[in-house]
């Protein structure tokens, strides 16, 4: 495979964009496919979790792997949370040194719990190797005190011996030949290594866990991380929080190798920000007159109940369903709110109205005739008007696309999406972005990155950032 590069110094070479296993699950047949489509474009790493569909997502990975060459792939797994089976389980077994940080949420990263996950996800995974292995967010360990008193030096030391002692395990099962590299994907490492007042945070140093690998073996196999990283999330690039260097620059001197995170979805100011279009860019929104146009076939299909069966249709509401589509969705402004709003408002109601119709209207062959072809038309009709509902945040991505051209990103003709990835492939010392690519369009948008010339994205960033702060 041309195109390659390597993932630190493990050896491996992989594609710059990986595919991102959160939110994938076995039994999808859409999300196999894309899977599939990823392999079959020339891609090979899969990054996945234990805790990913609670082991739903490694089972489809598994499936897939099962009809490949072991080194047609890379596989990347995680553990350390205590979730779904894995909470069972730890009700039972009684691991050493859970954070019990709420209710349906544990973590864990010591020897006796990863032996546990290793062996599992092995099992869903059908293979017998893994060739990257990293504990999921140890910070839970410093959040969880961070929430009752202000963390100490203490605390640090406390969180990176028992990130040592996870390191020593994890040498052991390379010695085993049950995993070939380590390392850590921490939410935390683009964080202030001191908050403004000059006390503790909850960050994770890379360059600490380094110091801790050394202490095992001055031939240890810690050599991949893996973090958040996006045009918002920059602190990986920038912030010099690694004895003054920034990761990037930190692991590449240290030959390991870096898989960036949740590109096209940041979080800024506790607000999720999509990285991709919702529409046309420089379309003006679609309003009420285009609503009225989706919903023509239901109010057609409306007024043919009432010639057929002798009455109208009327919700507890005292409208048809037309009337309330047109009524609560010109309420919505973000695709967020109608997935909370919908279910209530709109699906409830009509719910209730076919249960009353299938009881006062029995066997009648018209109304069944009627009511299959309702069926037939009442979901595309959400999904139509959930894509004109995220048409409505165009908007925001084509003024996130002019802070992106101000910032110096060349004039072209490119999804949204695409140019934010391309400003992260490009940064040197970043060895995979990883993608949510949980269909095939999301995976030709995606890998097209891949054929185009580096842009100066360190510079991108940096002026990115600087205008970003501005705007906030």
């Amino acid at each position: 495979m041309t195109g390659l590069q390597p993932l630190g110094a493990t050896g491996l070479r992989c594609h710059p964009l990986g595919f991102g296993c959160y939110r994938i699950v076995d039994g999808n047949a859409q999300h196999e496919a894309a899977l599939r489509r990823y392999v079959a474009k020339g891609g090979n790493l899969i990054d996945t979790s234990a805790n990913y569909g609670d082991g739903a997502a490694e089972e489809l990975a598994g499936n897939v792997l099962a009809g490949l060459p072991r080194d047609r792939v890379i596989v990347v797994t995680k553990g350390g949370y205590i979730q779904g089976q894995n909470m069972a389980l730890a009700k039972e077994r009684r691991f050493p040194e859970v954070v019990e940080y709420g209710p349906g949420i544990w973590h864990c990263i010591h020897p006796e719990f990863l032996a546990t996950q290793i062996e599992r996800s092995c099992g869903r995974m059908q293979q017998d190797y893994i060739d990257v292995y990293l504990l999921h967010n140890p910070e839970y360990y410093l959040e969880d005190i961070a929430h009752r008193r202000s963390l100490t030096a203490a605390d640090h030391d406390e969180f990176y011996g028992r990130i040592r002692e996870a390191f020593r395990f994890l040498e052991q099962m390379v010695a085993d030949g049950v995993i070939g590299w380590y390392g850590v994907s921490s939410n935390n490492f683009g964080q202030p290594a001191v908050s403004t007042g000059g006390s503790c945070t909850t960050a994770t140093s890379v360059a600490r866990c380094w110091h801790e690998a050394e202490s095992i073996s001055p031939d240890h196999h810690f050599r991949v991380v893996q973090l958040p990283l996006n045009l918002y999330e920059h602190g990986g690039a920038l912030e010099p929080n690694n004895a003054g260097q920034t990761l990037l620059d930190f692991c590449a001197g240290k030959g390991i190798g870096v898989l960036a995170n949740r590109p096209l979805n940041a979080f800024q100011n506790n607000q999720l920000i999509r990285l991709a279009d919702w529409g046309t860019p420089g379309a003006p929104p679609p309003g009420l007159e285009q609503l009225r146009e989706l919903l023509e076939p239901l109010t057609r299909l409306e007024g043919a109940f009432e010639l057929a069966m002798g009455q109208p249709i009327s919700l507890a509401t005292e409208e048809t369903m037309s009337e309330l589509f047109l009524r609560v969705v010109p309420q919505v402004h973000t695709l967020s709110h109608w997935q909370q709003a919908a279910p209530h408002h709109i699906v409830e109601p009509i719910q209730a109205w076919l249960l009353e119709a299938r009881q006062r209207h029995g066997q009648d062959p018209v109304f069944e005739a009627w009511l299959e072809q309702f069926v037939a038309r009442i979901n595309p009709l959400f999904e139509a008007v959930q894509r004109q509902i995220a048409a409505r945040q165009q908007s925001l991505s084509d003024g996130i696309r002019s802070r992106l051209l101000d910032a110096g990103y060349p004039p072209a003709t490119r999804s949204l999406s695409q140019m934010a990835l391309h400003v992260l492939t490009s940064l040197k010392g970043l060895s995979c972005v990883l993608v949510g690519m949980r269909r095939n369009e999301y995976v030709e948008d995606a890998m097209s990155v891949a054929a185009l010339g580096p842009v100066d994205g360190l510079s991108i960033l940096g002026k990115f950032s600087s205008r970003s702060t501005l705007s906030s």
